[in-house]
């Protein structure tokens, strides 16, 4: 199962091909360095011992269930094979309960950008891009929209503009405001375990903004794929019937929620850890210069980084730099207006965790002279 959707032309983003050197070290989250499958088996078999079964009440699914509702402080919790799947059932049902097509998100939110538009060719729904596609929606964007909405959808972080956040202040104003005019609220939390370090609020408190919420099993988990929806019981009775309707049910599906349990267990007590070297590194390459961050500082485990060339010279330079030194740098590179820049995005994980920040400013200064 690939990490990441494949990019499209219009998301601005370009693939790097595969290249003909083995990697040896990795700064990017998804490499396939720590996603053997000899790897994954091992943390999947962590969380088993002879006794557990493969469904049922006390499988490895329904258990996650009950933890993940349990984090967020739900009713309950459904898993999906996909956060794509999750979202758009979730505002079918929302759209079908209020009797309105339209919601309202971020210019870039995965829905849009990511996604082929499947919210409208598969449940006829309307995204109102909100804001400017650049900055996050605010306030007075939300606000002056002029028609009624049966939901809008937060994504904490923005990924597409860096991983930005609104401060706590703001996100509680936003959400207040578009309840009160009669409109479901959505988390798309595809990486809410990176912006809880950034709140330093309990999940629940953060989830307990939102009527309903979803999670990704493999970004911050750094599982093998999946996605849990949490929210009200009766709400999820009918995200089951949906589930199934678009083939959604997978019967053995233990082994993507005991990848999840283990990165429960794992990865999530480190994502503070994560955060804080995520911000070293930003540090370094912003007093070095080679390039820059953004945001300056970063919010969360995640942020971008914009290099002086274009997307084609910077998948050059990176295949050099590769056979060099065999170290990979990113998986793919963000086109930018200035057809000379672009950037690419690094998510702290245990890859990046086995690079210093002076590394990576090495690193990056190679990737310079290699596109020169």
């Amino acid at each position: 199962m690939s990490p990441e959707p494949s990019p499209s032309q219009d998301a601005g983003q370009h693939q790097v091909p595969a290249p003909a050197r083995a990697v040896r070290r990795s700064l990017f989250l998804h490499s396939g360095l720590r996603r053997r499958p000899q790897e994954m088996l091992r943390a999947m078999l962590s969380q088993v011992d002879a006794d557990t079964p493969p469904n049922g009440p006390d499988g490895p699914v329904a258990v996650l269930e009950r933890r993940i509702a349990s984090l967020l402080g739900k009713e309950g919790a459904l898993f999906f094979p996909s956060g794509t799947m999750a979202q758009q059932v979730t505002l079918r049902i929302h759209a079908d309960r209020r009797g309105h097509r339209a919601f309202a998100a971020h210019p870039q939110s995965h829905l849009e950008v990511w996604e082929h538009r499947g919210y409208a060719v598969v449940h006829g729904l309307r995204c109102h891009p909100v804001g400017d596609r650049h900055r996050l929606m605010g306030l007075e964007d939300l606000t002056a929209i002029g028609e009624p909405l049966a939901a809008v959808l937060w994504e904490l972080p923005q990924r597409d503009i860096g991983g930005l956040l609104p401060e706590w202040a703001d996100l509680v104003a936003q959400t207040s405001a578009m309840r009160e005019r009669g409109a479901a609220i959505h988390l798309d939390g595809a990486r809410l375990w990176e912006a809880q370090t950034y709140y330093a609020r309990p999940f629940a408190e953060i989830a307990g903004l939102f009527d309903t919420a979803y999670v990704s099993l493999y970004k911050g988990l750094q599982g093998t794929g999946g996605a849990v929806l949490a929210g009200p019981s009766d709400l999820l009775a009918e995200a089951r019937v949906w589930r199934r309707r678009l083939g959604g049910d997978v019967y053995d599906a233990w082994p993507l929620a005991l990848a999840a349990l283990h990165g429960l267990d794992t990865h999530l007590p480190r994502l503070p850890a994560y955060r804080d070297h995520a911000l070293a590194i930003a540090a370094a390459i912003t007093a070095d210069g080679v390039a820059r961050v953004v945001p300056d500082p970063p919010q969360t485990p995640l942020f971008h980084v914009h290099l002086p060339m274009g997307p084609a010279a910077a998948e050059q330079a990176a295949e050099a730099l590769l056979a060099d030194t065999g170290v990979e740098l990113f998986g793919r590179t963000r086109s930018a207006p200035d057809p000379d820049r672009c950037s690419f995005e690094v998510t702290v994980g245990e890859n990046a965790m086995a690079f210093t920040p002076e590394e990576v400013v090495s690193l990056l200064h190679q990737l310079v002279e290699h596109a020169t």
